[in-house]
């Protein structure tokens, strides 16, 4: 029985895939650094928002390291195909960036958008997440 490839890394590297990552990524750290700020959790109990800022702040290292990994490996397909366990964490941020966009768009909320930054380019941005989210679970047969 032949191995799984990761077909993730085709779009991650030939398929310009890592630019939505790195964006999402970048979202995704942006929000952990600012989720005091958050009208999410200005409304829940104060010990349960100290807990999430304090795991808020153990992610971000992560981010940071994930981020120099891919940029790091984008030239080398061999390298990018060991990325592959690092999906959940990419599907996490690509999450958190396409539900920050929604919620700027429903809402209008000052955080979310200000969060968001340019609200038409981040719209453009949905479309290639939701392909994002599918193309990096992809494995070959």
């Amino acid at each position: 029985m032949a191995e799984k490839v990761w077909l993730g890394a085709i779009f991650l590297k030939d398929e310009g895939g890592y630019e939505i990552v790195l964006r999402s990524l970048e979202h995704y750290r942006k929000r952990l650094r600012t989720l005091s700020k958050s009208p999410e959790l200005k409304d829940s109990a104060a010990m349960f928002a100290s807990v999430l800022n304090q795991q808020a702040m153990k992610t971000v290292p992560k981010i940071d390291e994930v981020t120099e990994k891919i940029k790091n490996s984008i030239n080398d397909i061999q390298a990018v195909k060991e990325l592959s366990d690092e999906v959940p964490f990419f599907e996490k941020a690509l999450m958190c960036y396409e539900s920050d966009i929604e919620k700027a768009q429903n809402t209008g909320h000052e955080y979310f958008v200000n969060l968001v930054g340019d609200l038409s380019a981040a719209k453009n941005d949905v479309d290639t997440i939701k392909t994002a989210l599918k193309k990096i679970k992809e494995y070959s047969e």
